[in-house]
């Protein structure tokens, strides 16, 4: 009898679910959720991307995290039609948060695109996106910023590994089902400042916003 990985980890989730005490498990920095299928009978495929360029061509910069300038980006959902734009920087994980209005595409790529055309020249040169249709405009928003856009392979969210655990972290300050559309960029600036300023072991113990302005001024 052959059995997935997916139901023995869903299986083990249930069995221990009551490990923990509820008044135990409100404090963990990230709340246990239950495993579901990574597919679903009937489920649609992903949005057809336009001339995607595939992440398989980014720059070896990138994939080794040796310069500044590679972004990951996605959307972080609230309640329904609740969303905010998320990117991170590769080397020195440091997040920005960019309010969109929707997340159609011509809201979502006109929101970055305004966003990243106020940075300081350089400060990005790539950004990894998955295949959701929010991105379906990225040939107008590369036109527009000189960012190139690369996607990732088809349900393979850990090709932007740092965006996926920083969107973890943002759980904290913007959980699931939180309407969070009357925040102001101004708003989710000051949550992003927080998460770059704090340490991670990744680096060191150092924080994102240290290792960014380090590295920009040593490479420029």
């Amino acid at each position: 009898m052959n059995v997935s990985h997916e139901t023995i980890y869903r299986t083990l989730f249930v069995q221990a679910r009551g490990a923990l005490k509820k008044e135990l498990t409100a404090f963990l920095r990230e709340h246990p959720r239950m495993r579901h299928p990574k597919t679903h009978p009937g489920q649609a495929p992903r949005y057809y991307i336009k001339n995607a360029v595939s992440i398989s061509e980014r720059p070896a910069e990138a994939e080794d995290r040796a310069v500044p300038g590679h972004w990951e980006g996605d959307l972080l959902f609230g309640t329904f039609d609740c969303q905010v734009a998320t990117l991170v920087e590769r080397r020195s994980r440091y997040l920005m948060l960019v309010k969109v209005p929707a997340k159609d595409t011509q809201s979502v790529v006109g929101a970055l695109t305004r966003y990243v055309k106020k940075l300081p020249d350089g400060m990005m040169r790539t950004l990894t996106w998955d295949r959701g249709g929010e991105m379906a405009d990225h040939a107008k928003f590369t036109i527009a910023t000189d960012v190139e856009v690369f996607f990732c392979d088809p349900r393979s969210p850990w090709q932007r590994g740092s965006n996926e655990n920083t969107n973890r972290l943002l759980r904290q300050y913007l959980p699931k089902g939180k309407d969070f559309s009357t925040l102001t960029q101004a708003q989710f600036n000051r949550i992003a400042d927080e998460l770059n300023g704090r340490p991670r072991e990744t680096l060191g113990f150092a924080n994102p916003a240290e290792v960014l302005w380090q590295t920009v001024a040593t490479t420029s």
